[in-house]
């Protein structure tokens, strides 16, 4: 009866971070890139979630991977690694996980905007109470795996109602899908940036870290995790893109002011710009608990008084992520921003745990498989390329 338990603890926890990166994964970000692309690029845009979600389960698998068989966080292992590397890595991360947090907050007041017609300020305020409120718990851990859990399905079961709604030209999105008309490389930035980069890669491994399941011998339950979380994210990213095609085919405007608002109300009516309303509110929500989370997580290794004050941490991250949405407003343009300074993090936090994974003082007698390595380098250097791509662009 204990090692039932054991077991059905275990599941719990992979399940919740897998939930966890997901729902990170799939924040308000992601609502507003996936319709303001899918505007610009039409069908062809299934291409970009096409490679996102190649390059989400190479980078994914070696992260939760190496992290969970040494048992040890990003920056720990980066340290180990190159010296200095984890501040480097931890500053990276908690600075982008700051700009996105400060655009989830946002999120949350847009979503509870539209659901209830309550001002933008007002309900990122109440939301940012009630995401505090979950660090208030004596096991925080296990209260936010069950509350990322239950509006990861809302999220799913409403996104796939609009879905049915739209009506979407689905032959023309799969056909597109692997032969796009154009190729949009900041697009790909900044798709793949919201959804596997900064502080998403670490926010599975990094929980499944703190629940203390790691080692070898949970190989096989990492991996789960690792697949439960991507599977999970590429059907939500689909649906969605499918929910704003069908809209776009139907012939009605994007409202720049709010993207999917417009694709969930000429989907669906009023009823469509209160589903919206929750799902952009599940979505952002969910992305404050695991931003807040993931970035502090990074910081909390660096000395003992921050391990042991870290759920004042988490709230402290999500005061300050808060303030400065209030003061500075326009959630729309900073989602897309985030996105794209995230996808330059990824490069350099998957390089440094690419180069971790050949170090047995870190994995010990583990041997981490050859093709796993081959294809994260070929992230590294695709997204590397596209950065560059992207970052000329802008300039010129």
């Amino acid at each position: 009866m204990a090692e039932e338990e054991k077991r059905s603890s275990i599941t719990s926890i992979v399940f919740g971070a897998a939930f966890l990166m997901a729902t990170s994964a799939v924040g308000p970000g992601f609502l507003t890139q996936t319709t303001v692309f899918t505007k610009q690029l039409l069908a062809s845009f299934g291409f970009v979630i096409l490679l996102s979600v190649i390059l989400d389960i190479f980078a994914q698998m070696n992260i939760w991977r190496v992290l969970g068989v040494s048992g040890k966080r990003g920056q720990d292992v980066a340290n180990e690694t190159i010296p200095g590397a984890g501040y480097l890595l931890a500053g990276l991360v908690a600075a982008g996980g700051l700009v996105f947090n400060i655009g989830n907050i946002g999120g949350t007041g847009l979503g509870l905007n539209a659901a209830l017609d309550i001002p933008v300020a007002y309900g990122a305020v109440i939301s940012a109470v009630l995401a505090i409120g979950l660090f208030l718990f004596k096991e925080a851990g296990k209260a936010m795996d069950l509350f990322v859990k239950i509006l990861g399905v809302i999220m799913l079961v409403l996104i796939a109602y609009v879905v049915f709604a739209s009506q979407p030209p689905l032959a023309d999105a799969a056909f597109r899908t692997i032969w796009p008309e154009t190729i949009d490389a900041r697009a790909i930035v900044t798709l793949v940036g919201g959804t596997v980069g900064g502080y998403i890669t670490f926010a599975g491994a990094h929980r499944l870290i703190d629940a203390g399941v790691t080692g070898r011998e949970n190989l096989s339950v990492i991996n789960r995790g690792a697949y439960s979380g991507i599977i999970l994210t590429a059907i939500i990213r689909f649906f969605l893109f499918l929910a704003a095609l069908g809209v776009i085919t139907m012939g009605f405007a994007i409202d720049d002011k709010n993207p999917p608002a417009s694709v969930f109300q000429s989907a669906a009516g009023t009823v469509g710009l209160r589903v919206f309303g929750i799902v952009m509110w599940a979505a952002a929500i969910t992305s404050v608990v695991g931003a807040a989370f993931t970035s502090v997580s990074f910081l909390k290794t660096f000395h003992s008084s921050l391990g042991r004050n870290s759920n004042w941490l988490v709230i402290g991250f999500m005061l300050l992520s808060t303030g400065i949405f209030l003061a500075i407003g326009n959630p729309v343009r900073v989602l897309v921003l985030a996105g794209t300074v995230n996808g330059f993090i990824l490069p350099v936090g998957l390089g440094l745990i690419l180069l971790a994974s050949r170090k047995q003082s870190i994995l010990g007698d583990y041997k981490h498989p050859l093709w796993l390595q081959i294809t994260g380098w070929a992230v590294v250097a695709i997204m590397l390329w596209f950065s560059l791509s992207t970052v000329i662009t802008m300039v010129s």
